[in-house]
């Protein structure tokens, strides 16, 4: 990321769009209000974006509320991450075709994604895809329908400073600033316009087209306050360290049955968490015998078949559902990727029917005493 920010005037920012068009990014996707929350859609001009609204986000709620200017990033997230952009919630990927002597043919799926730029991606947001590139395109055995739809987008970031209630990025060291790497573009919102500075080769080229000031010293200033103030307005919180241990020796906690009498189970919140990327894949034949699609498509580890093993379901309970998803987000996760699945969104808090609340429900995994592991 460059160090010195350029300034972009809010009158002008149309000028960004055009720019990334003029780059061959035809499509462009943004934050639009919709259905009463904040959704990526694509846009036309500065004037699509959600200006003068905020967010009011609690465990289980969620509303767009007027705010005290014409900001048009003073919210923190919708339901949607990036994550749809890059593992499809469901696709094809390999057909199966029987010719008239009976043979058997494999055709594998052929991603070629149209070029798009998404405008609005949040600092939690491009910690979650770090995380799912390191999952889809660092193993053995590259996704190649991951890496193709991850190539074609160009990532216009924007940092976090109007956090909701529910948001904790701070704690997982996701935000609220822009990292050092991971998008092309950032943008860091004043009242007056835009701080922006380069993230990659090809963003640092859209910027020179639009030969932009330097942004003085009082616009970083008030960039900076901004952001200072909302890390300190954040106010739930996870241990810093490694779970594994803590968590480990608490799979017998009482705990997990109290939260799991609450959960329905309806795996909302993997829905809308940005890491999560359990799946499952299917066969669809076609009606007259000849072809046959093989989809992968999300799952879930709330759902009843993803445990599915040997004739039965291994996690039979909501209980060991959700003991499943927590200690795996907080726990397992650093073994397989070096760090926490969690990324600090809150998207979980907000987006359970019920109000389940992460960081309050491993508060009180480790208030109680270690109790072994499962049998």
């Amino acid at each position: 990321m460059d160090d010195a920010p350029l300034f972009l005037p809010r009158p002008e920012a149309d000028r960004l769009l055009d720019a990334l068009r003029g780059a061959g990014y035809g499509r462009v996707l943004g934050p639009v209000a919709r259905d009463g929350t904040v959704v990526l859609a694509p846009i036309r001009s500065w004037a699509d974006l959600p200006a003068g609204l905020r967010d009011e986000q609690a465990p289980g709620h969620y509303r767009l509320i007027p705010g005290e200017d014409r900001r048009c990033f003073a919210w923190a997230n919708g339901p949607q991450a990036l994550k749809p952009l890059t593992f499809a919630p469901r696709e094809v990927l390999w057909q199966a075709r029987r010719d008239a002597d009976g043979g058997l043919h494999f055709q594998p799926a052929d991603p070629s994604p149209d070029p798009c730029a998404v405008l609005g991606a949040r600092p939690c947001d491009l910690a979650a895809l770090e995380l799912q590139e390191r999952h889809f395109l660092h193993g053995r055995f590259p996704d190649p329908a991951f890496r193709a739809r991850r190539e074609a987008l160009f990532l216009v970031a924007v940092a976090c400073t109007h956090p909701a209630a529910t948001c904790f990025c701070t704690a997982t060291g996701d935000g609220p600033d822009l990292p050092r790497q991971g998008f092309d573009l950032g943008l860091t919102e004043l009242k007056t316009g835009y701080l922006m500075v380069s993230g990659s080769d090809r963003g640092r080229q859209v910027l020179q087209t639009l030969d932009l000031a330097p942004a003085g010293k009082t616009q970083r200033r008030q960039a900076r306050t901004a952001l200072n103030r909302a890390a300190k307005a954040q106010t739930r919180r996870l241990p810093g360290q490694p779970l594994q241990g803590d968590l480990y020796t608490r799979l017998q906690a009482d705990h997990w049955a109290q939260v799991g009498e609450r959960c329905l189970s309806c795996g909302n919140c993997t829905a809308v968490c940005p890491t999560c990327f359990c799946h499952m894949e299917t066969d669809e034949p076609a009606l007259d015998g000849r072809t046959s699609s093989h989809l992968r498509q999300w799952s879930s580890c709330f759902n009843a078949e993803h445990s599915y093993m040997g004739h039965f379901v291994v996690r039979h309970d909501t209980r060991l559902r959700y003991r499943q998803w927590l200690t795996h987000k907080l726990a397992s996760w650093h073994e397989q990727y070096g760090r926490s699945g969690c990324v600090g969104c809150g998207r979980c808090i907000t987006w359970c029917p019920v109000g389940i609340d992460l960081t309050a429900e491993t508060a009180a995994l480790l208030a109680e005493a270690p109790r072994g592991s499962a049998s």
